[in-house]
Protein backbone atom coordinates (compact mmCIF):
# COMPACT_ATOMS: atom_id res chain seq x y z
CA UNK A 1 0.00 0.00 0.00
CA UNK A 2 1.43 3.36 -0.99
CA UNK A 3 1.34 6.81 0.52
CA UNK A 4 -2.20 7.40 -0.75
CA UNK A 5 -3.47 4.34 1.14
CA UNK A 6 -1.83 5.44 4.38
CA UNK A 7 -3.33 8.92 4.06
CA UNK A 8 -6.77 7.44 3.44
CA UNK A 9 -6.47 5.23 6.55
CA UNK A 10 -5.41 8.27 8.58
CA UNK A 11 -8.44 10.22 7.34
CA UNK A 12 -10.76 7.42 8.47
CA UNK A 13 -8.99 7.25 11.82
CA UNK A 14 -9.55 10.97 12.41
CA UNK A 15 -13.19 10.62 11.37
CA UNK A 16 -13.71 7.70 13.76
CA UNK A 17 -12.26 9.64 16.68
CA UNK A 18 -14.37 12.67 15.78
CA UNK A 19 -17.53 10.53 15.76
CA UNK A 20 -16.61 8.92 19.09
CA UNK A 21 -16.02 12.36 20.61
CA UNK A 22 -19.36 13.70 19.33
CA UNK A 23 -21.23 10.62 20.59
CA UNK A 24 -19.55 10.94 24.00
CA UNK A 25 -20.51 14.61 24.25
CA UNK A 26 -24.10 13.83 23.24
CA UNK A 27 -24.29 10.96 25.74
CA UNK A 28 -22.93 13.08 28.59
CA UNK A 29 -25.38 15.86 27.71
CA UNK A 30 -28.25 13.39 27.66
CA UNK A 31 -27.21 11.80 30.97
CA UNK A 32 -26.45 15.15 32.63
CA UNK A 33 -29.68 15.29 34.71
CA UNK A 34 -29.09 11.77 36.06
CA UNK A 35 -25.40 12.35 36.69
CA UNK A 36 -26.23 15.58 38.55
CA UNK A 37 -28.41 13.62 40.99
CA UNK A 38 -25.46 11.43 41.98
CA UNK A 39 -23.09 14.41 42.33
CA UNK A 40 -21.27 14.36 39.00
CA UNK A 41 -21.23 17.67 37.22
CA UNK A 42 -20.96 19.63 40.45
CA UNK A 43 -17.35 18.89 41.28
CA UNK A 44 -14.63 21.52 41.58
CA UNK A 45 -13.35 21.98 38.04
CA UNK A 46 -16.78 21.66 36.40
CA UNK A 47 -17.81 24.91 34.75
CA UNK A 48 -21.41 26.12 34.57
CA UNK A 49 -22.63 29.42 33.23
CA UNK A 50 -25.73 31.04 31.78
CA UNK A 51 -25.59 33.18 28.65
CA UNK A 52 -28.62 34.78 26.98
CA UNK A 53 -31.07 32.57 28.83
CA UNK A 54 -29.31 29.27 28.06
CA UNK A 55 -27.32 27.24 30.52
CA UNK A 56 -23.98 25.78 29.48
CA UNK A 57 -22.10 23.08 31.33
CA UNK A 58 -18.53 21.90 30.85
CA UNK A 59 -17.93 19.01 33.30
CA UNK A 60 -14.14 18.77 33.02
CA UNK A 61 -13.47 17.23 36.45
CA UNK A 62 -16.41 14.83 36.20
CA UNK A 63 -15.21 13.68 32.78
CA UNK A 64 -11.76 12.96 34.16
CA UNK A 65 -13.25 10.99 37.05
CA UNK A 66 -15.50 8.95 34.75
CA UNK A 67 -12.59 8.32 32.39
CA UNK A 68 -10.42 7.06 35.25
CA UNK A 69 -13.22 4.80 36.53
CA UNK A 70 -13.91 3.35 33.09
CA UNK A 71 -10.20 2.83 32.44
CA UNK A 72 -9.89 0.97 35.75
CA UNK A 73 -12.98 -1.11 34.94
CA UNK A 74 -11.64 -2.13 31.53
CA UNK A 75 -8.25 -2.95 33.08
CA UNK A 76 -9.89 -5.01 35.86
CA UNK A 77 -12.02 -6.99 33.41
CA UNK A 78 -9.04 -8.03 31.25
Amino acid sequence: MGAAGAAEREDWSVLKWFLVLMLAIALIGWLNPFLGRIGLGRMPGDLHFRYKGREYSFPFASSLLLSALLTWLVYALR
